[in-house]
């Protein structure tokens, strides 16, 4: 397809993203479209790293880092929403800076494990501490103050439409922003490690480095979207940012195809959001049936549901995970070596600015 129909794509996709609340009356399918944009989103993040050569596992745990930050400032502290958005999200990236600057210099399991424990140890520190509100965590969080507008008016936020325009938003700014990034030199870093760590150093990108900064970018991404969630939901539990949420986040961005890092997580985020709810009434059985679609996915469709669209190419998620497991030193996604090259020397921080590695 080509970059003008791309173009003329993504607009009448976007129009329809717009419009469709209004055409929709029920304030519950409206709810399900806010969960799924917020899966998508958190999926997008997950998609991210994952290019970077690193799996991980912590993303639920900054959603909620980006929660709870939320409710304390604006529940205790008296903050407005909005001024409690940029400090909350500042505070998971200075969480995910510090983690980060210990264990980003670690790839494969030396990665992956440690954010698995951390990914079980903030809802523990939640649940534990009163502060928090222990296990039952954080009530009656105050919504978003209105928006002013000319002529006395005022955006409220006291339904589910108003939240759907909020998130829809963020997310917006969330996708200029990876688009932005994946275009950039830094971005062809990011893709560079994830074919190779070792032949990304031979032309002088640091993998500490530009996985760090992935790594904080995410964290903070995530975080903005427990900000919206904590002023949306009004009630936040530990329970609900533990490493299974950050098993489904991955779910949902192989499902769709971690080939396509901002339509795929939307595809995926869709269908097993929807699979809950449509299988209520037998919970019991859930588990088992989207379990049994993810296998059969990574069976028969590595590339996801996307991948139907664009025939087979390098990208595909068992490709990634394998080659992320082993830390990157690999190039298991089958690139051509000419190909490779041609990204590795693109990517190359020196013909920039002339950054060398750290």
């Amino acid at each position: 397809m080509s970059k003008r129909w791309k173009w003329i794509a993504a607009s009448v996709f976007f129009l329809i993203v717009v419009a469709l609340p209004q055409f929709i009356q029920s304030a519950y399918y409206v709810h399900l479209l806010i969960l799924i944009m917020m899966n998508a989103v958190l999926a997008m993040t997950f998609i991210l790293l994952l290019r970077a050569g690193l799996l991980n596992m912590s993303m639920a745990a900054f959603w909620g880092i980006g929660a709870y930050s939320t409710g304390m400032l604006t529940l205790k502290g008296g903050l407005s929403f909005w001024v409690a958005l940029p400090i909350a999200v500042a505070i998971a990236a200075l969480v995910a800076l510090v983690f980060g600057a210990i264990l980003v210099r670690h790839a494969g399991l030396g990665f992956i494990i440690p954010s698995l424990i951390f990914a079980f140890i903030v809802p523990l520190v939640f649940g534990t501490f009163k502060v928090f509100g222990g296990h039952v965590g954080l009530i009656r969080i105050p919504a978003p103050n209105p928006i002013p507008l000319p002529g006395g008016h005022h955006i409220t936020f006291a339904s589910e439409q108003s939240y759907y325009y909020l998130l829809l938003a963020l997310a917006l700014i969330v996708v200029l922003v990876l688009l932005a990034l994946y275009r950039s030199w830094v971005g062809r870093a990011w893709r560079a490690l994830g074919l190779s760590s070792n032949l990304a150093q031979s032309v002088s990108i640091s993998p500490f480095r530009y996985r760090l900064l992935g790594f904080v970018i995410v964290s903070a991404m995530a975080a903005l979207m427990g900000v919206f969630f904590a002023a949306y939901s009004t009630n936040i539990q530990p329970g609900s940012y533990g490493p299974f949420k950050a098993i489904y986040i991955q779910m949902y961005a192989i499902l769709g195809g971690v080939g396509n890092p901002i339509i795929g997580p939307v595809v995926g985020a869709a269908i097993l959001t929807i699979i809950p709810e449509a299988l209520r009434a037998v919970k019991n059985f859930e588990p088992m049936v989207t379990g049994a679609l993810i296998i059969l996915i990574l069976i028969f469709l590595p590339q996801g549901i996307l991948g139907l669209l664009h025939g087979r190419r390098p990208g595909d998620a068992l490709g990634f995970l394998r080659n992320v497991v082993h830390g990157g030193r690999g190039n298991s996604n089958k690139v051509s070596a000419s190909k490779e090259g041609v990204i590795l020397e693109r990517a190359k921080p020196a013909d920039r600015d002339g950054e060398g590695a750290a």
